[in-house]
């Protein structure tokens, strides 16, 4: 698969934190269903505007992104709004092309609690994995 393959590669180690296997298929498969309620903003500059108006609940961003440097203000945004971030190895897996993406909150929307796992309590264990994942790669 996909996934495994990208594993063995090198990782540039600005790409920080990055997750591991088991949490990239989490957020893999969070990130599709989410595309598929419509729910998903692609791409830095669309995660910079979800961020700037304080409606992103976490983003995901490719660490084979080139050149890396077009995503990297997105940490320190992140960091700045309060908002979990995470790397993952592949942008192939993380969808065409694309860098990084948003998942924006949705105010409101009786959409956001169909999307299977997406409820306060799946949230709340992707968060955790966040933070493990965080933890366990140096801080």
């Amino acid at each position: 698969s996909l996934l495994m393959q990208t594993n063995t590669a090198e990782v540039n180690p600005k790409a920080y934190p990055l997750a591991d296997a088991q949490l990239t298929k989490t957020l893999l498969d969070l990130v599709q269903q989410s595309c598929n309620y419509r729910q998903l903003r692609r791409g830095a500059n669309e995660a910079t505007k979800t961020l700037n108006r304080g409606i992103a609940e976490f983003i995901v961003m490719a660490a084979d992104a080139e050149p890396l440097e077009i995503i990297l203000h997105l940490p320190l945004l992140c960091e700045d709004k309060n908002v979990p971030y995470v790397f993952v190895r592949s942008k192939q897996a993380l969808g065409r092309c694309r860098a990084s993406c948003s998942v924006p909150e949705q105010r409101g929307s009786a959409k956001r609690h169909q999307v299977p796992g997406w409820d306060s309590l799946g949230i709340f264990f992707l968060l955790c994995a966040l933070e493990m994942a965080y933890k366990s790669n140096g801080q």
